[in-house]
């Protein structure tokens, strides 16, 4: 294996495992009963932050919820008993902020914000809100470039959400099979 793979793959791993373990148990718990009594949940993040928040949409549809990922053709309109999450790891994402913002300030939903940023301007239109502690290293342009570390915590913590979920909910991999979309 080469040398700078296995590096970055010491480096990605460590740092992604300090970040999951910095997760606060209350702000995850505040985050699933939000979850839980939402009528529908809406996801939003721009680029990679955008594909995790796809497959979250996609798991939470398979344990039981109807999700969407905002800004789909076919993603309808968000209402007050709603909830939105957004993953953004600046928490500065232009169209992030937007989005919430009008959320916030005309529907009401309950708002989700999982970031690395909890002062940015897209926390403060948060209800809840889950922090992913990422220390950014000179390592990071080498080894984890353009925010590898929060991407890969993002995705890794919400599949381990979604398995609370499950607990949760009562669900079962059974039941998800029959809501997965190749039926297997």
């Amino acid at each position: 294996m080469g040398e700078i793979y296995t590096k970055s793959l010491e480096y990605i791993l460590d740092s992604v495992d300090k970040s999951l373990r910095s997760v606060s148990d209350l702000d995850l718990e505040k985050a699933s009963k939000t979850i839980i009594k939402s009528n529908q949940v809406f996801i939003y993040g721009a680029g990679r932050s955008g594909l995790v928040g796809r497959t979250f949409a996609m798991r939470l549809m398979q344990i039981g919820f109807t999700a969407f990922f905002i800004g789909e053709t076919i993603t309808p309109a968000v209402k007050e008993e709603d909830c939105a999450i957004f993953i953004s790891k600046t928490g500065e994402t232009q169209t992030a902020i937007q989005a919430a913002r009008i959320i916030y300030e005309r529907v009401g939903a309950d708002i989700i914000v999982i970031t690395a940023s909890p002062e940015s301007t897209l926390a403060k239109y948060a209800d809840e809100m889950v922090t992913l502690d990422i220390v950014k290293t000179d390592k990071d342009g080498t080894l984890a470039p353009l925010g590898t570390i929060f991407e890969n915590s993002a995705m890794i913590f919400l599949d381990a959400f979604i398995a609370e979920l499950m607990e949760e909910i009562g669900e079962s991999e059974e039941a998800m099979k029959t809501r997965h979309p190749i039926l297997i």
